[in-house]
C-alpha cells in the first residue's frame, strides 16, 4: 500500500520486506492451497506476491448456485456491483480492472466453460445506491454469482450502522430471492483510514451482517494490509497517489485471490452439456 509520509518509505521498506520473501519461499516450496485453485508452479512473479499470507486471510465460500449452474448449463455469469474500485478508478484500461481480470483468469481456469463478469461498478455510489440499481443492473443480467462491494462511501460520511445494516439486508435479500449466490467485500485498508474515525466500526457491522446472513465475506482489508507491510511491491505498483484507489498490479492481485476462491468452491465440476456442433459451412 502506498503511503504518502515519503520520510516512512524507507523505513517500511526494510522492517516488511521479509515478509513477502518468506511467502514466496513457501510457494516454492508448494504451498498448499485450496482445492481447484492455481497450482503452485505458476506461483511466478507478481501473482506470487499476491498471495503471501493466504493462511492468515482465508476464503472459502460457498456457490452452490454456481456450482450447479456451471454443471448443467455450462455458463458462469458473474456480476460485480461496486462503487470505484469495482468501476476500476486508477486502473490504466477497462481490461485491468479487477472484474476484466477476474473473468481473464476464471476462463483461463476453467476451460470449456462460457464465463461471463459484467463489471456494474460506479464510482462513489452508497450501499443505498446500489441496491436501489439492484433490479435493473444486477437481476436483469440473470448471473447465479454476484460479488458485491459496498460500505466505503458509507463509513466515509458515516451514515449510521443502524441504517446501513437495514440496507445491507435488504440487498442480500434481493439476492437469495434471486436465486443467486453472494459474495461480499471488506472494506479497504487505508494508509490514512485514521481520518474516519468510525471506519472500524463500519467494517465490523459489514462483517457482522455477513456472519448473521452466512454470506462469504472476502478479506480485503487483511489482504490489502499484507501488501503494505510486505513492501514487495514498489510504491507504483499497486496504489496511486490518492492513497485509495488501486493500480493495475493491486486490481490484479484482488482478481487473483477472488478467483482462487470462486474455483476452490466450485470444485472438480463436470459439465456435462452436449453443445451443438457449428453449422456447416460451403
Amino acid at each position: 500500500m502506498v503511503s504518502h509520509d515519503h520520510q516512512s518509505h524507507g523505513r517500511r521498506a526494510q522492517r516488511l520486506r521479509a515478509v513477502f520473501g518468506g511467502a514466496i519461499l513457501l510457494a516454492a516450496a508448494g504451498l498448499s492451497l485450496s482445492a481447484g485453485a492455481a497450482p503452485a508452479a505458476s506461483f511466478a512473479g507478481s501473482d506470487a506476491r499476491c498471495r503471501a499470507g493466504i493462511a492468515q486471510q482465508p476464503f472459502a465460500p460457498s456457490l452452490p448456485a454456481a456450482r450447479r449452474a456451471l454443471q448443467e448449463t455450462g455458463r458462469l455469469t458473474v456480476v460485480a456491483l461496486g462503487s470505484s474500485t469495482t468501476a476500476g478508478s486508477g486502473a490504466s484500461a477497462e481490461d485491468k480492472s479487477y472484474p476484466a481480470v477476474l473473468q481473464a483468469e476464471l476462463r483461463r481456469r476453467l476451460p470449456g466453460a462460457e464465463i461471463r463478469v459484467v463489471n456494474k461498478g460506479v464510482g462513489g455510489q452508497s450501499a443505498y445506491d446500489m441496491v436501489m440499481r439492484m433490479d435493473g443492473d444486477v437481476l436483469e443480467e440473470r448471473p447465479t454469482l454476484v460479488i458485491w462491494q459496498t460500505v466505503i462511501t458509507d463509513a466515509i460520511r458515516d451514515i449510521g450502522e443502524e441504517k446501513l445494516a437495514k440496507i445491507l439486508r435488504k440487498g442480500i435479500t434481493k439476492a437469495r430471492t434471486a436465486g443467486m449466490d453472494l459474495i461480499l467485500m471488506d472494506l479497504p485498508w487505508l494508509p490514512r483510514e485514521g481520518r474516519y474515525p468510525h471506519y472500524d466500526d463500519y467494517r465490523g457491522l459489514l462483517a457482522r451482517i455477513a456472519q448473521d446472513q452466512n454470506v462469504a465475506l472476502f478479506p480485503r482489508y487483511a489482504m490489502m494490509r499484507g501488501w503494505a507491510r510486505s513492501k514487495q511491491f514498489s510504491d507504483e505498483e499497486l496504489v496511486g497517489m490518492d492513497g485509495v484507489h488501486l493500480l493495475d498490479g493491486g486490481y490484479r492481485c484482488l482478481a487473483l485471490r477472488i478467483a482462487d476462491g470462486i474455483v476452490s468452491a466450485l470444485g472438480d465440476v463436470r459439465i456435462d452439456v452436449v453443445r451443438p456442433a457449428p453449422a456447416a459451412t460451403e
